[in-house]
This record gives C-alpha cells, sequence and structure tokens, in this order.
C-alpha cells in the first residue's frame, strides 16, 4: 500500500509540475529574472503549494505515526557545513542555468525534450560523482 500511495503522489505532484508550467524552463528562468522580465507567476503556485502543506503538517506532526508506513523519517541533521554550503550553492547555479530542478526535469521527461532528458542525465552524474569528492564538514 505505502508504494501504491508514493506512486499516486508522484503522480498528482507531476500533474501540478505541468500545469502551473514549472517543467518550462523559460517560463521558470523568467520567474528567476527579479531585474528584468519577472513573471511571479510560480510564486502563486508556490504559495498554493504552502497554503495546502502548512495545515496539514501541524496536523500530522502530532500523530504516532503516519497512515502508510511505520514511522516519520525527519532529518535530525541540522548542521550548517562546507557540504550543504557547496551542494546547495551548485544546486541553485543549475537551476538557474538550467530553469529546470530535479522534480521538474524528471516531469519533463515525458516531452522528450532533449534538454530536459540532458538535465536529468547531468543531474544522475552529479548525484554519483559526489563520492569522489572529499569535503569537509
Amino acid at each position: 500500500m505505502n508504494k501504491f500511495i508514493s506512486l499516486l503522489a508522484g503522480i498528482i505532484f507531476g500533474i501540478g509540475l505541468v500545469i502551473s508550467e514549472m517543467i518550462n524552463p523559460e517560463k521558470v528562468l523568467s520567474f528567476l529574472d527579479l531585474f528584468g522580465n519577472w513573471d511571479p507567476s510560480l510564486a502563486f503556485v508556490m504559495i498554493g503549494a504552502l497554503i495546502v502543506s502548512s495545515p496539514m503538517f501541524h496536523l500530522i506532526k502530532n500523530n504516532k505515526k503516519p497512515l502508510f508506513t511505520d514511522s516519520f523519517n525527519y532529518s535530525k541533521n541540522k548542521d550548517i557545513n562546507n557540504r550543504l554550503i557547496i551542494g546547495s550553492s551548485l544546486f541553485g547555479v543549475g537551476w538557474g542555468l538550467g530553469g529546470l530542478c530535479p522534480g521538474p526535469a524528471i516531469s519533463s521527461i515525458a516531452l522528450l525534450n532533449i534538454n530536459s532528458i540532458t538535465f536529468v542525465v547531468a543531474m544522475f552524474v552529479g548525484f554519483y560523482s559526489v563520492k569522489f569528492f572529499k569535503l569537509s564538514s
């Protein structure tokens, strides 16, 4: 049941990304262009997501366990270290240059856009090549 619920949530999330045009790099880059031709429409997508998810987090956080799995899985790591700073910087640069972040990039593969496919391949190369870099915490 857990895998089915995860799949269903992923499908709903992907459909939301397509409807909101977050899979369109030009739309995302216009949103990030604060001092040029700024397009604030994706801010409404984010606000809508917060309106739905924030109350749910507060309702669910006091439960002993989630509905469809055995336990909550929260990160206990609160440290800000070199790995976090470098990784988040690379994520932001990639998002700003490509106009895609991981969720929308994976959703946009269905459109068979060569830029999206290239982005996802590069993203996975980055995921798997990180073990070759020794960054001190």
